[in-house]
């Protein structure tokens, strides 16, 4: 099980920060106890000890005071175009995968997925605290439109473009590139597991 050393109250601040609820301790040693997605933290005099499914998800909030730098992976699927839809999308460090996600949204076209995809993942990096994010997607459309590269007509489409450019401003550094999809595997195979459950 990895551990950090680190003060219980600046462990405790770090998670409440990022909006991490933290409940009390089972036992007299424990100070507090916290979870997100597949990830357990609980807190001792000067450790935390992380253990679960994917301690990544709380190594990565309490190891670094702010910052840090993120891989973005995004995809959007839908089934009829438009039709079904989901969204898939990982982050992933140095460390590893530090969260990931698939759901279904409401019917729309692949673009449109393809953009709440890719709003959703950057909204979970700005939760994280990442000052740096290189974002990766297997639709040459969006990741163009993004980049200033091609126009956006449709109006939907451009009031999702504005949005993501926000979020993306928010970040000290930012790329945006386009990917093969099997470089984009994992979101793909998140939004596609997403409709597959409907």
């Amino acid at each position: 099980m990895p551990s950090v050393d680190l003060d219980p109250d600046v462990a405790r601040e770090r998670l409440e920060a990022t909006g991490v609820e933290i409940e009390p301790g089972n036992t007299d040693h424990e100070h507090w106890r916290a979870s997100r997605g597949q990830a357990n933290a609980v807190a001792y005099d000067d450790t935390v000890v992380v253990q679960g499914a994917n301690p990544t998800a709380l190594l990565t909030l309490l190891r670094s005071e702010e910052g840090g730098r993120a891989h973005v992976y995004f995809d959007g699927a839908s089934r009829g175009n438009p039709g079904p839809a989901a969204i898939g999308w990982v982050l992933v460090t140095d460390e590893g995968i530090v969260d990931e996600g698939g759901a279904r949204i409401d019917e729309t076209t692949n673009n449109r997925a393809e953009y709440a995809a890719l709003i959703r993942a950057l909204e979970a990096a700005t939760g994280y605290g990442f000052d740096e994010v290189d974002v990766r997607g297997d639709s040459e459309l969006i990741v163009r439109q993004v980049r200033g590269e091609y126009d956006t007509n449709n109006p939907e489409l451009r009031a999702r473009r504005v949005r993501v450019r926000e979020l993306l401003d928010r970040f000290d550094r930012w790329t945006i590139e386009h990917v093969p999809r099997e470089v984009n595997d994992r979101a793909d195979s998140l939004a596609n597991e997403a409709l597959d459950d409907a």
